[in-house]
């Protein structure tokens, strides 16, 4: 090869840097593997006043194309895309952490619906489906105090694996959604770029399902929505489980001491109905008030306090719910990193003062932490109907039903629990944003006031979210339609197909 021959070929691979393309180099190969090289990207521009980085333009490979996109595999997500593929679509689950189940599985909360006292009246269909498969599988056991399951946490990573692979969904885990594709001249979806270990990457899909908790796909599309002051908004909270708990002994003192959903008014001005006040619940917090009279923990550790759910034979006392934490924005990164360190101070706060004052605790340990923060409140959506708390106090209808709920509403200091069988209909429109197509949003971020996300951000009202949402996108292909425009006759067929109840 000639100087001249060497000095093109460099000169063609800086053109190539330059233009964004990646270019991997085969240095040599041994017994241990190759010896590879990716090319940096090429020089961007800062522009120090505005306080920004300009990227240059880069060439992004397409990781993936499909009919629907799910992003986000909590209780939404993945009945979301479990129904679109029943209903015949093909189908990519895209999910940031390493396992399925959402809050589930990453935050430790264990129960779909902790609410069934009493006449409670249901929607069915996946959330309840997704609770008997746990239940049949060895995977769940029952809530201290009525009808309720309690999932095993852990194991329910091996169900969502299950359901996620017998149904023919196509799974991409450790992915983010960081950025949005629209058509041509169009408000429509096409896709979104994703950043993963394998770089920054494009999924192509006829419609797309926000299921991030956070509306994430609906804020980077550019559609409105609304958040509730700092201050006002719903607490985080760090879940931890302990081992080494005498079940026998705590469950005595629990009898002992009976706590119920009066008890939760002790720290804050509750609104009830009254016929909650009764009823028993697994609470702990006077617990926490004497253990700071003990000196055991800090005066300032005020916000500890909440429930306990399973305990097993084997002395583990998990979805532990008690350090609550106020003020923080969980779509800011540093309130996140300052909420996750401050929780795991608070939570072994809480451990320390069970240890000395709950029988039974006291030889308990740290078993785990949630993988990350349970989020109560962020963005919701401004949609095309926008549910009230007079909507979900009294038995709403809609012509566009795509599901029913309870009368749970659990937030805000209002807890009233379905235990009279009231309900109200979920209505297709509240996942609808009003300035993007062929995006549906479904989860605790759909449309609507406070009294209504207190009721509408619970687990299993997710769910019925997100079976409509998946119903509704599958549908929409079918009839040659966008999720703004499909037929709501043929989504409620499909979903009373897939034993939905919509009225």
């Amino acid at each position: 090869m000639t100087d001249q021959d060497k000095y093109t070929g460099r000169v063609a691979r800086m053109i190539q840097r330059w233009a964004g393309k990646r270019i991997t180099v085969n240095r040599k190969t041994t017994d241990e593997g190759q010896v590879l090289q990716h090319t940096p990207p090429a020089p961007g521009e800062m522009d120090a006043e505005q306080g920004v980085y300009i990227e240059p333009p880069k060439a992004l490979p397409i990781l993936a194309e499909c009919e629907v996109l799910v992003v986000g595999a909590g209780p939404a997500g993945l009945s979301a895309a479990l129904a679109a593929r029943r209903a015949g679509a093909d189908v990519v689950l895209l999910e940031r952490f390493g396992c399925f189940g959402g809050v589930i599985t990453t935050v430790g909360m264990e129960t779909l619906a902790w609410y069934r006292y009493e006449g409670t009246i249901e929607s069915e269909g996946i959330g309840v489906e997704m609770e008997r498969r746990a239940a049949a599988m060895g995977g769940a056991i029952k809530w201290p105090y009525n009808d309720s399951e309690c999932l095993d946490a852990d194991f329910f990573k091996v169900v969502a694996d299950h359901l996620v692979r017998e149904s023919g969904i196509r799974p991409i885990l450790h992915c983010y959604a960081v950025d949005v594709i629209f058509e041509p001249d169009s408000n429509r979806l096409k896709g979104i770029v994703t950043e993963s270990k394998s770089g920054r990457q494009v999924v192509l899909a006829k419609r797309i399902i926000d299921c991030t908790g956070d509306a994430d796909i609906a804020h980077l599309a550019g559609a409105s929505y609304r958040k509730t002051p700092k201050d006002k908004m719903l607490g985080v909270t760090t879940v931890f489980n302990a081992s080494g708990v005498d079940k026998a002994r705590f469950l005595e003192y629990t009898e002992q001491q009976p706590a119920t959903y009066a008890d939760w008014s002790r720290t804050w001005e509750q609104e009830t109905t009254g016929k909650e006040d009764v009823l028993r619940s697994p609470y702990l917090d006077k617990e926490f008030e004497q253990a700071r009279e003990l000196g055991v923990i800090p005066a300032h550790t005020t916000n500890l306090g909440g429930s306990w759910s399973a305990l097993t034979e084997a002395g583990e006392a998990t979805n532990l719910n008690l350090a609550h934490m106020q003020g923080y924005d969980s779509t800011d990164v540093m309130d996140l990193t300052a909420a996750e360190m401050q929780g795991r101070q608070e939570a072994l706060y809480a451990l320390t003062a069970l240890k000395s004052v709950v029988p039974g605790f006291e030889k308990a340990k740290l078993r785990n932490f949630g993988m990350t923060l349970g989020v109560r409140d962020s963005r919701k959506i401004i949609g095309r109907t926008n549910l009230t708390g007079e909507d979900v106090r009294n038995q709403a209808k809609f012509p566009d039903s795509i599901g029913i709920f309870p009368e749970f509403i659990d937030g805000y200091n209002v807890l009233i629990l379905p235990s009279t069988g009231r309900y109200f209909e979920v209505p297709y429109g509240c996942m609808v944003p009003l300035e993007v197509d062929n995006l549906l949003v479904a989860g605790r971020c759909v449309a609507g006031d406070m009294v209504s996300h207190a009721a509408m951000r619970n687990m299993m009202a997710c769910t019925v979210t997100g079976q409509g949402a998946g119903v509704a996108a599958a549908v929409s292909l079918r009839q040659g339609s966008t999720t703004a425009d499909v037929d709501l006759a043929g989504v409620q067929q499909e979903l009373e197909k897939q034993g939905v109840r919509l009225h």
